[in-house]
């Protein structure tokens, strides 16, 4: 397993070494996003790829084409890098590569996305990071496949429906690497603080709530001794869970390599019913 500690020391080196940089500046997430993570119907839908930081709208990173990219209905795999195209993203901080694919669901059911990206050199950290990242569309209501585990070097496996959580819910997942859990893994959380512009590649310039201080861009949490962690999720929207350094792969042209694994989750606004009649 990546040696978490290393990691943490290299990030305290250069926080130190510049007062300018932001507590949050080396979060990355590697995106597989959609609007809606529950459907009504199927139909064609399109994913966006930007390695990138949500929830500051921060730098978009250079990542070479995906090694992996896939799906999962009802137990079968699906290949689609086929399907993945590159194109460009956009965010306050600069516009860069990125990729997207198009994808057409068929029937109902959940329909596990999987992408394992190219390791990434983080030249601040000297480090390789990789994630493997996993979104799960959800059609008709029919729960399938979402709760399957897929004995990935890296993996998230929920125990929550990541695609039915109220704002003010909780998410719950088992953080494993083949198929074995990691105890007290480290799990950073963002939340998509800028909508994404689907038309035009790009986050939005408005962030949807107000992050009372730099400590709330990126959150830290701890599975524990079982691998598992919750979280409670205080506002509507996607939110990222990425546990750093599980994967069983540790090093990449002789360095250090950070096998992540990702899972992205949506919670839904509480709505009154409109035909709630007031009490007498």
């Amino acid at each position: 397993m990546f040696n978490k500690i290393s990691r943490s020391l290299a990030l305290a080196t250069v926080l130190l070494s510049s007062s300018f940089v932001s507590t949050s500046a080396l979060a990355h997430f590697q995106m597989v996003y959609t609007p809606d993570l529950a459907r009504d119907r199927g139909g064609l839908i399109n994913l966006k790829m930007p390695f990138t930081h949500p929830a500051d709208s921060g730098h978009v990173m250079t990542v070479e084409t995906p090694e992996q990219f896939y799906m999962i209905k009802k137990g079968k795999k699906t290949d689609l890098l086929a399907d993945v195209k590159p194109s460009q993203w956009s965010s306050a901080a600069n516009q860069g590569d990125s990729y997207e694919a198009d994808v057409k669901l068929r029937g109902l059911g959940d329909y596990v996305f999987v992408m394992q990206m190219a390791p990434y050199m983080e030249a601040s950290e000297d480090i390789y990071i990789q994630q493997i990242t996993k979104t799960i569309v959800n059609v008709g209501g029919l729960p399938t496949d979402w709760n399957e585990e897929l004995g990935l070097t890296a993996e998230i496996v929920p125990l929550t429906k990541p695609y039915a959580i109220f704002a003010g819910g909780t998410f719950t997942g088992v953080v494993k690497s083949q198929g074995k859990v990691v105890p007290f893994a480290e799990i950073e959380v963002e939340y998509v603080n800028y909508q994404p512009d689907m038309k035009n590649n790009r986050f939005s310039d408005q962030s949807n709530i107000d992050l009372p201080a730099d400590l709330f861009v990126t959150m830290t949490i701890f599975a524990d001794a079982n691998g598992t962690f919750t979280f409670g999720i205080p506002a509507a929207g996607h939110w990222g869970f990425a546990a750093l350094g599980v994967g069983a792969d540790t090093k990449h042209n002789g360095k250090e390599l950070s096998q992540d694994a990702v899972i992205w989750v949506q919670a839904h606004e509480v709505t009154p019913s409109q035909n709630s009649q007031p009490s007498k």
